[in-house]
């Protein structure tokens, strides 16, 4: 993921509290007694430089700059485990230096090698490696088996710890729903999604809470699976903040090629909202080439997402013309629209990752998910459906079964500017 138009200065700076919790520790204990932090256990498919396991995991091992210099999370890491080695891991080679064990099985790694559970908390992050596609072209990341196995132990033990999931629940909606229940079932707090929530926003602005919201038109780029997911979020946490709250989605379509400007013509999204997310683009590569927006993009994919409520939200893939993520609203009875570009930090440290840390530590410290894991169990879902309907032609796909409802009180806040660590290795 990439960002651009940010000045960059140091190094990245959190939160003042996490901050200042590090001062009191070093004050409290000394530097050669330092305060026992929560032990977390991280369970990965692979662990290699600029990973999503590194990026997230490695902010327990090397700080939050990712260069073993400035703030840390409150967390410490207590044990890893790889599903797979490929010629690039660094697992290996830091476990020696950083003084964390690799252990051989997830069990290993929730109770260093013990007879219960022995760790206060799980990062189970699963976004690269070897494996195959499903039939839909979602890549088919291990993770109900991973969560399975972490489940396991928990339920051997006789007691849970809070759980973060990297992005969705599983790359289908039977699993992702298995997963969901499972951890119902066992009292985990359980957090999961990706990082376009809680990022930067320019202008940073969100939805009104208990507003009536029309429509949602946003912009992609990228993989239909793993940026359309992001794209799926970035819609998602606007719209569940709605009057009622989220009640779910009734059906799905997926277009491409000429059905998506022909979809354009024919008002089945707002054009008034599609020109504001072209708006809040950092660059329109159509422009720069003197073409149309049409003959810039090869392959254009259009999203349409009907929910349960009357809500809408069309979501266009648009790669060779975009490479930002937009969005912008419309409140029923008003004319006014609203806009944001979600900006991510595409060079290391991969500052938006940090927000994903530090809401994962809120959770551990509380026992509470920072944000509801029911906007990426319905998000997995629509994924998974979208997808299907790719499949089958472009159908329309009636959604029963993604009839997820739920209230969230999470409030975005726009965070500190990123600032740069050309020195982060």
């Amino acid at each position: 993921m990439r960002i651009s138009s940010i000045p960059y200065l140091l190094l990245f700076v959190v939160s003042l509290s996490v901050t200042c919790r590090c001062d009191a520790q070093q004050q409290t204990n000394g530097p050669d007694k330092p305060e026992a932090l929560p032990r977390i256990a991280g369970v990965t498919t692979v662990f290699r430089r600029n990973s999503h396991a590194e990026v997230i995991i490695g902010r327990l091992i090397r700080g939050y700059s990712l260069n073993d210099e400035g703030a840390r999370p409150g967390l410490t890491l207590a044990s890893l485990f790889t599903d797979q080695v490929p010629d690039n891991d660094i697992s290996r080679e830091w476990s020696t230096d950083y003084g964390f064990p690799i252990m051989q099985s997830v069990r290993d790694a929730l109770t260093l090698r013990s007879e219960s559970l022995n760790v206060d908390g799980v990062l189970l992050v699963a976004e690269h490696g070897d494996y195959e596609k499903s039939a839909t072209g979602n890549k088919q990341f291990p993770k109900r088996r991973l969560f399975g196995e972490v489940a396991e132990t928990f339920e051997s033990s006789g007691r849970a710890v809070p759980v973060f999931i990297d992005k969705h629940l599983a790359d289908n909606w039977k699993d992702a729903k298995w997963v969901y229940d499972r951890a119902k079932e066992l009292k985990v707090p359980l957090m999961a999604g990706s990082s376009l929530p809680v990022l930067w926003r320019y202008p940073a602005v969100d939805t009104r809470r208990d507003s009536k919201i029309e429509e949602i038109v946003a912009v992609s780029y990228g993989s239909l699976d793993a940026y359309g997911f992001h794209a799926l979020e970035m819609v998602q946490c606007l719209a569940e903040r709605r009057a009622g709250g989220e009640s779910g989605v009734r059906s799905v379509q997926y277009l491409t090629g000429d059905a998506v400007w022909k979809a354009r013509k024919a008002g089945r999204f707002s054009p008034q909202l599609f020109e504001a997310t072209l708006d809040r683009l950092t660059q329109k590569r159509w422009e720069q080439r003197k073409k149309t927006l049409e003959e810039s993009v090869r392959e254009p994919v259009l999203w349409m997402v009907e929910y349960r409520d009357g809500l809408r939200a069309s979501i266009l893939t648009l790669n060779g013309a975009v490479a930002d993520w937009t969005a912008a609203w419309k409140y029923a009875g008003e004319n006014q629209i609203a806009s944001a570009r979600f900006q991510v930090q595409e060079d290391r440290p991969f500052g938006h990752f940090s927000f994903l840390v530090q809401g994962f530590e809120k959770m551990v410290a509380t026992g509470k998910p920072a944000w509801p894991v029911e906007r990426t169990l319905l998000t997995s879902g629509i994924l998974d459906a979208l997808l299907t309907s790719k499949l089958n032609g472009g159908e329309v796909l009636p959604t029963p079964w993604l009839d997820v409802r739920y209230t969230s009180n999470y409030d975005w806040k726009q965070p500190p500017e990123p600032i740069s660590t050309a020195a982060s290795k």
